[in-house]
């Protein structure tokens, strides 16, 4: 017998609402992206901006604006300066600039000036961490690329397993590598480069009829873009945790809305003729405790490393705990409604007429079958 929390046989209305969701989603992609305008881009850490990281401890802690105001005399540059740590004396500093220039001459004169500030024995370093300009920029290429490429393999995956489209997916494959290719001749950056292809994927995928696929791409890319502007509202590093944070989202996000696909694909073949919205809300109220279960629990697992897994591993936690709740909402209110913009637009008849018109089929017909007789 199978847990269920939600009462079998339960039929809410999620497709009639999709207007709704649509729109909510929309403004939050929307804040999402005047977020990232507003703040002139994202927070990047240390992995792909270059710089130093320092985590160190404070015998005598002289607060967090008096150490910013400390860093800032010696001709440093903070990006981000963190105070965490039960006593407060625990601080988390990103030096992108300072006054002997970067590599290990910058952690030299950090450390330099902290021990003069502060004296000998006074500061314990936890943890120390130096990346180049051109190893960051390096690092940011291959994190875009690397969630690009992942959704593209999720495209190919879907619309072979849906849609039986596999020689379809091979075109739509070499059009994306060509559009690329192309692109790339005009020595764009990567950001624009991954945009453009972006935009290409969506077309293709609704002039290829690639309903599913089309669905889950969606779904994927407003899952990625909220998570990213929440982050980009509350400030916080772009790292290289958080890019594996999105790639875990993005397989997590898609599990969910293939479990609802999987629903969707048996409920058509066993009643073809029927309406497909009901069939689509049919398929999500009968997922729906499935949904709920493995994204509660997931969400306890998170809670739990977010309070209690250290400040390292915060932002990670709060990452993914974002992306599993958007993720589990797109997946009800986005993905699987997109598959109506493939729907037969045909006028329905009035209930009456209708019956009257199924009643001079059937008398029709058994006329027929009496002349044949």
């Amino acid at each position: 017998m199978s847990l269920e929390i939600i009462k079998p046989g339960s039929n809410y209305n999620f497709i009639g609402n999709r207007y709704k969701a649509f729109v909510i989603s929309g403004l939050l992609i929307l804040a999402s992206i005047v977020s990232v305008i507003y703040h002139k881009g994202l927070n990047l850490g240390v992995d792909f901006k270059g710089g130093l990281l320092l985590q160190f401890s404070l015998t005598d802690d002289p607060g967090a604006e008096a150490l910013r105001e400390i860093f800032a005399e010696g001709g440093f540059t903070i990006s981000s300066l963190q105070n965490f740590g039960e006593d407060g004396k625990e601080y988390l500093v990103n030096v992108s600039e300072g006054p002997t220039g970067d590599g290990e001459k910058l952690s030299e004169s950090a450390l330099a000036l902290l021990n003069e500030r502060f004296g000998e024995g006074k500061i314990n370093i936890d943890r120390e961490e130096m990346v180049g300009p051109k190893v960051g920029a390096d690092l940011r290429q291959k994190a875009l690329y690397a969630i690009y490429y992942s959704i593209l393999i999720i495209i190919i995956y879907i619309s072979g397993r849906f849609e039986q489209k596999w020689g379809t997916s091979a075109i739509f494959v070499a059009i994306l590598l060509g559009v690329i290719y192309l692109v790339g001749l005009f020595g764009v950056g990567v950001g624009i480069l991954i945009l453009v292809a972006l935009v290409v994927t969506l077309i293709t995928c609704y002039m290829l009829k690639f309903s599913f696929a089309l669905g889950g791409i969606i779904a994927l890319i407003h899952d990625v873009v909220i998570t990213t502007g929440i982050f980009s509202l509350l400030n916080k590093e772009i790292t290289l945790s958080f890019v594996a944070a999105i790639l875990t989202i993005i397989g997590y996000s898609l599990n969910d809305s293939i479990i609802v696909f999987d629903r969707i694909r048996e409920n058509t073949q066993k009643n073809r003729k029927g309406d497909l919205a009901t069939l689509i809300n049919k398929s999500i109220n009968e997922t729906l405790s499935r949904t709920i279960l493995t994204s509660g629990t997931t969400i306890l697992a998170l809670l739990s490393l977010y309070f209690l897994g250290g400040p390292v591993n915060r932002d990670f936690a709060l990452a993914l705990l974002i992306g599993v709740v958007v993720g589990t909402l797109s997946s009800i209110f986005l993905a699987s409604p997109i598959l109506l913009l493939w729907e037969k637009k045909t006028p329905e008849l009035p209930a009456k007429a209708k019956a009257a018109g199924d009643l001079a089929l059937k008398s029709g017909k058994a006329k027929l079958a009496k002349g044949d007789a």
